[in-house]
């Protein structure tokens, strides 16, 4: 298993001693840093297991999987719930999954449940008044459930090569491989795919040998040309918004966060601008990406027309790359629609109110703006 120890580290040393000391930021620091390693422990516990007694998932292959990779408040969660519908198709992870990422404790957790629906789901009910409690707040923003569809973040944070460690130490560029792993030594590079394979061949054999993976990580932007080496048959799908409206929305993510463990940071102070930047470089290196690839394994969808109609949208994926759409899914889709008709985001924010200016993201990004056809 993976794990960049020597990034860790310099995190660490950058959280704890790179400034002046306050208590709240070492308590947080050490606490969650902890907290983060017992997962890790336990993670690595039952991975060694699987060795043992799921030693079969080491053949299972990962044919043709599919990813979605944008920008962070692009959609991505919008086009991976509606692909999720395609359950015949398609085997995704949900939350839980990507906590444990282990064939024993999935089992484990499958035994568990059944045996709650038997004694009438108490602890269903528990777990989902604690979900609502702890990830309420969230809701308006990015809806998080244990076992609903989610990104697949949380196998890099275990390997320490995901942008979530920012959150903790925010210390973007000393700190860039984590946030951008294609910039890993390549001996490196490859010793994160391995593990990321083992992990979703692990998540195959669990839950749907003979499916097509689906994955869906914002974080992956930085990681999309290790992705294409690892797995050269894979599909890509990529979702282009307007850098104005993702860049600030993307931002506002974080800030509360540090504020909880450095009050100092400023919402249009350089902590932010940094991550901002961060987001600038993975929409250049998606662009790129577009050339890398072969046509046949590429989509782009454009923002617009996913929220004006999010199932013509898909139905239109899933012509490119050849997919039967079935009379079902198209029901599926049908009733997604008029669900994200009824949708009203509630949250706007502005460049400016992060430090940033149209100008400054018009010099970063202005052939990909001209490119897709976007306002200047």
């Amino acid at each position: 298993m993976f794990f960049n120890w020597r990034l860790f580290l310099k995190a660490l040393r950058l959280l704890l001693f790179g400034q002046p000391f306050t208590f709240r930021r070492w308590f947080y620091g050490l606490f969650f840093s902890g907290l983060f390693l017992v997962f890790l422990g336990l993670v690595t516990l039952g991975r060694l297991i699987d060795l043992v007694l799921f030693r079969g998932f080491r053949r299972q292959p990962v044919h043709a999987p599919v990813f979605i990779i944008a920008p962070p408040r692009s959609g991505t969660t919008l086009v991976q719930n509606l692909m999720s519908l395609d359950s015949e198709r398609f085997v995704f992870l949900k939350m839980y999954q990507t906590i444990f990422p282990a064939v024993c404790f999935q089992r484990l957790i499958d035994f568990l449940a059944a045996v709650d629906s038997a004694a009438g789901r108490p602890a269903e009910r528990l777990l989902g008044w604690f979900q609502r409690r702890w990830f309420g707040g969230w809701d308006d923003l990015h809806k998080m459930r244990l076992n609903q569809p989610e990104e697949d973040d949380a196998l890099f944070l275990y390997a320490f090569a995901s942008e979530a460690i920012y959150m903790l130490f925010p210390f973007i560029r000393p700190l860039w491989p984590a946030g951008f792993p294609d910039a890993l030594p390549v001996e490196q590079r490859h010793r994160l795919m391995t593990y990321y394979r083992s992990c979703l061949q692990r998540h195959l054999y669990a839950n749907g040998p003979t499916q097509t993976l689906l994955s869906k990580a914002t974080q992956s932007c930085g990681t999309v040309d290790s992705l294409h080496e690892e797995f050269p048959d894979a599909r890509f799908i990529t979702i282009i918004r307007h850098p104005y409206r993702s860049l600030a929305s993307h931002v506002s993510l974080f800030v509360p966060v540090w504020q909880k463990h450095s009050p100092e940071i400023a919402k249009d102070g350089p902590v932010a601008r940094d991550y901002a930047q961060l987001a600038i470089e993975w929409y250049k290196h998606l662009f790129a990406f577009r050339n890398k690839v072969r046509p046949s394994q590429y989509y782009c969808i454009d923002y617009r027309d996913l929220v004006r109609d999010p199932a013509d949208t898909i139905m239109r994926l899933y012509a490119h790359f050849g997919w039967k759409v079935s009379p079902g899914l198209r029901q599926r889709l049908d009733e997604a629609n008029q669900r994200q008709r009824e949708f009203k985001s509630k949250h706007e924010y502005t460049l400016e109110e992060f430090g940033l200016t149209r100008e400054y993201v018009q010099s970063e990004l202005g052939e990909l703006l001209d490119f897709y056809r976007l306002e200047r």
